[in-house]
This record gives structure tokens, C-alpha cells and sequence, in this order.
């Protein structure tokens, strides 16, 4: 795995040296690439790779804790914690896009290389970055809304202003560019060196792409049912991911600075490990019904504030003492600091080292501080919550609701050592609790969204945790209501466009404003995200 990080450096020089602007990402524009023969592909593959799995503060600063999985008392957090427009890092709301957009541009000059070099022995290497690119594209619509699809990554052609589609044509190509996509997968080809999913896996890539296909199917369940249905029964048919063997799991090296597990590394800032914990409302969810993932994703820290620094000193998991903070809540002198929280459970240690946070629960470091965690990115547990819901919908997913949705919450448990082994549930435990709480009839859409939710925030998918929250409307959240929020206390359902848009590519940025109701908005929705 190490020489394949290594050219990931590599792939990057090439990258930047190629580029005909200085912030080519930003303007949504691939780099006038160069596809000499000396260039691998796969190199690009794998960065272009590492470029949308590896969120960290992407998703940390916003999603994580705006669906309540995480809080946080720190200022920056204060952006998904509270809904205000923390001093400098607001531009964190264009993160998804940036990111987005330098992944897709690597991943176009690895479809581009390969193609000039040899577009037989590479054709595995060019449909998997297709894939990956469907990936970023959803993820960046999702986010904002209409965005540069047909004219973006054309650079090279000299187009730095690209229109912006609606999202709804955006869909559209997507499952139709997937579906020819995951079909010229050839198992023939020669083996895809720079995948670090599966290692060029034909069968798991055509899995994770039929149920990206769902993914992108249900999202469209509120907006088009019709065409919703058609897609989903498409990739059911076409075989999702079932098993947790199959799972699309990326993996990171700690050896590298660009490589490492961004969201381990971000909680290894020092004010962070110490002001990042669970939030109250994942934790009294899982504790409601003894959910054995408790005891898996939470610690108490040991009493007082050198202990609380201390990210290799391990904390007491016991299902029982687990706490989680409540979002809304600061560490400064008025009525939000957290001392005044009515259920404050009152600081940890003794004369000068007490620590403030130490009775709460944060993520434990077995499991999220560490710099060469895996990172989920689709799994069985998420196609079987949705296949799940078609089911309840009447749609022909094979087996029925109930069926479907206890295979989801045993993949969910199952699913849980793929990203540390300290986070392993007992099957024993995992059976007993999916037995014990089946799906009720009356509560399905409800209980199968909750849990969609629980399983993203205990395997930081907050992203995507976020878009399906958004999609279902489950679960119901509190908005936090604190002083200076920018939503008029509503959870944000959509990022605001970049800032340079307005400049670089003003046209073209104000027709995309015109699509939105309300404007470019955190409290903006995009077209899929009718009102409920």
C-alpha cells in the first residue's frame, strides 16, 4: 500500500504542473493535463480516490454536528453546532466543492491518460474512475444544488466559466452514465493496481455501483417516485452490496501527511480531542433501546484535564456511564455555557485539574483517533436500509420491508470492526438486539431512517447522513435556537456557493441563484429536497 501512496504523491506533481491556472479547482476546471506515456493512470486513480473519501473538517465543521451525531463547545464547530458564521471558517462551507472538483479533476486526467495510452488494457482503470466521479458529482449536487456538470472539466478546451445544470438533468446523466458505466467493467482486463477499495475487484465494483444507483435513485423519492422506483428496482436487480465482505471500505496510511485519516487528524488537534464529543441525541438514541454500538463508539475520558489531553490514554466504555453533550452549548460567560445545561453532569477531577467536558462521551480512540483508520464509503447496512424502504414503498426489491430491514441493522453491527477491531459487536449481541426490535409496522419510515442515521454518524459518514436526513426528513431533530444564527434556528439544508463564484464565473453563478428558492442560503433547498 505504500508504493501506492507514493504515487498518489507522485500523481499530485504531475497535477500541479499541468495546471493553467494557479486555483483551477475552484473555478470547477480540470488542469490542461499531460498524458505522456510515462504517466500510470492508476496513479491518478488512486488520488482522485483519496480526494473524495478522506473528508475530515469538510464534513466535521457542518455535518457532524448538524445532524447531532457530534457536539462540540469549540468556536469553529459553531458552524454545524449553531448555525452561525464562525470568523474564519466560513469558507469551509465551499470545502465539498473544492475537494469535489480537484477529485474529479484527477480522476479526468486518469480517464484521459488511459484512454491515450491504452483504452483496452486500461478499461477497467477508466470505468472505475467513471464511478468515482458519479460519487463527487452526487455529493457536490447534493450539497448546493445546480452546479457545472456538462461544461465542467473543460479546461483544457478553454472554458474556465461553465454553465451551471439544474439538478434534476444532473440525475439523469448520473444513473445513466453509471449504468453504462458499471456494464463496460470487464473482469477480462487486466487487474486495476491503483484502486484502494478493491484492488480492481470487477464483481465488488459492479456491487458498489448498483448501489450507488440506488443511492441515487432514492434520493429522488420525494421529487420523481416514478423514476425512483424504475432506478432502484434496476440496481436491485443488478446486485447491491449485501454482505459487509463487499463493503466499499478506503483505505489510508498514517506513514503520509496527505494519505492519513483527515477526520483522525483533525481530532487530534489539541482543542478539539478535548471539545469534540458525542452529542446528546445519538448517544440517548442508542441508549434507548441498549443498543450494543454504544459501548463500541463512546468513552468517558479518565477524570481530569491532563487525562483529557491525553489522546493515547484510553477512556471507560461502559455502556451504562456513557453521556452525550447536548448541541447549542459553549464554554463562554453567558447562559450557553455548559455548566448551565440542566442535565450537566458536573466536571471531572480534583483542585486545579478539572476538566470542564470530562464527564461526556467522546469518540473513542481506538477507534476514531487513529491516522490510518479505514473509511466507509457505501456499505450493506446502507443498501439494505434503503432497499428496505422501496420495499415499504410496494417496489420490487426482492424481499419485503421487515425482511430487509433486519438484514440492515445485522450489517450495521457486523459492519462495525471494519473500522477499528476494538469497535467489534458480538454476533450473539447483534442477533439478540435485531430480534428483539424489529420493524414496526406503522413506524416504518421512521425506524428505517433513524437507523440509517445511527449507522452514518457511528461510521462519521456525516455527508451522506446529512443528504439522507434531508431526503426523509427521520430522524426528527431539534434545531438548536442560539444567539447570532444565520438560519433563524433551522438546521442548514444546503452549502452556499463558493464566494469566488460571484467573480470568476458571476453569469453563470447568478443563474444558478435564480434556481433556488430563497437564494444562496444554507436554509435553500435543492430540488430533490421538497418541502415535507
Amino acid at each position: 500500500m505504500k508504493k501506492i501512496f507514493i504515487y498518489i504523491a507522485l500523481s499530485a506533481v504531475v497535477f500541479a504542473t499541468s495546471c493553467s491556472k494557479e486555483h483551477l479547482a475552484e473555478t470547477n476546471t480540470d488542469p490542461k493535463a499531460g498524458t505522456g506515456s510515462n504517466t500510470d493512470p492508476n496513479f491518478l486513480l488512486s488520488s482522485g480516490q483519496l480526494g473524495y473519501a478522506n473528508t475530515g473538517y469538510t464534513q466535521l465543521l457542518y455535518q457532524s454536528t448538524m445532524m447531532q451525531g457530534l457536539a462540540s463547545t469549540l468556536g469553529y464547530y459553531g458552524n454545524g453546532d449553531k448555525y452561525v458564521n464562525t470568523s474564519g471558517t466560513i469558507g469551509y462551507q465551499a470545502q465539498i466543492w473544492n475537494n469535489g472538483y480537484t477529485a474529479l479533476s484527477k480522476l479526468n486526467q486518469s480517464i484521459k491518460v488511459a484512454t491515450s495510452q491504452d483504452p483496452e488494457k486500461f478499461k477497467n482503470v477508466i470505468q472505475i474512475a467513471k464511478i468515482n466521479q458519479i460519487f463527487i458529482f452526487q455529493r457536490i449536487s447534493d450539497a448546493y444544488g445546480a452546479i457545472p456538470f456538462s461544461e465542467a472539466l473543460l479546461a483544457e478546451s478553454g472554458n474556465v466559466t461553465p454553465k451551471y445544470d439544474d439538478q434534476k438533468s444532473i440525475y439523469t446523466a448520473l444513473l445513466t452514465n453509471l449504468d453504462a458505466a458499471i456494464n463496460a467493467l470487464d473482469p477480462a482486463v487486466a487487474t486495476v493496481s491503483g484502486d484502494l477499495y478493491y484492488s480492481g475487484n470487477v464483481t465488488k465494483w459492479k456491487k458498489a455501483g448498483y448501489s450507488l444507483m440506488l443511492r441515487l435513485a432514492m434520493r429522488l423519492t420525494k421529487v420523481d417516485a416514478a423514476t425512483a422506483k424504475t432506478w432502484a428496482e434496476k440496481a436491485y436487480a443488478g446486485g447491491v452490496i449485501t454482505d459487509v465482505a463487499d463493503n466499499a471500505i478506503f483505505k489510508t496510511d498514517g506513514s503520509f501527511d496527505d494519505t492519513r485519516n483527515a477526520s483522525a487528524g483533525a481530532l487530534l488537534v489539541p482543542d478539539d480531542f478535548q471539545q469534540v464529543r458525542w452529542s446528546k441525541t445519538m448517544i440517548n438514541f442508542l441508549k434507548a433501546t441498549n443498543d450494543p454500538r454504544v459501548s463500541a463508539i463512546a468513552e468517558i475520558p479518565a477524570a481530569g484535564t491532563a487525562n483529557n489531553s491525553s489522546n493515547t490514554l484510553a477512556g471507560d466504555n461502559t455502556a451504562s456511564r456513557q453521556i452525550g453533550m447536548p448541541n447549542g452549548y459553549d464554554l463562554g460567560e453567558g447562559a450557553t455555557n455548559i455548566k448551565n445545561e440542566p442535565n450537566y453532569p458536573g466536571p471531572t477531577g480534583t483542585g486545579n485539574d478539572i476538566a470542564v467536558l470530562g464527564g461526556y462521551s467522546r469518540p473513542r480512540i481506538a477507534i476514531y483517533i487513529q491516522q490510518n483508520a479505514p473509511i466507509v464509503t457505501i456499505s450493506a447496512a446502507e443498501t439494505e436500509f434503503l432497499l428496505a424502504e422501496a420495499a415499504f414503498r410496494g417496489w420490487t426489491v426482492g424481499d419485503n420491508a421487515a425482511t430487509h430491514y433486519s438484514r440492515a441493522m445485522t450489517a450495521a453491527f457486523n459492519g462495525m470492526v471494519q473500522i477499528g477491531t476494538a469497535a467489534t459487536v458480538a454476533p450473539s449481541d447483534a442477533a439478540a438486539y435485531v430480534a428483539a426490535h424489529p420493524l414496526v409496522a406503522g413506524q416504518e419510515l421512521k425506524m428505517i431512517n433513524e437507523q440509517y442515521w445511527a449507522n452514518e454518524n457511528a461510521t462519521f459518514s456525516f455527508i451522506e447522513c446529512w443528504s439522507n436526513w434531508k431526503r426523509s426528513g427521520f430522524p426528527v431533530l431539534t434545531p438548536v435556537v442560539y444567539s447570532g444564527n444565520v438560519t433563524n434556528g433551522t438546521i442548514p439544508r444546503r452549502m452556499i456557493y463558493p464566494s469566488n463564484e460571484k467573480t470568476s464565473n458571476g453569469t453563470n453563478y447568478l443563474a444558478a441563484v435564480a434556481t433556488l428558492t430563497g437564494g444562496d442560503f444554507l436554509t435553500s433547498r435543492v430540488w430533490w429536497d421538497t418541502a415535507n
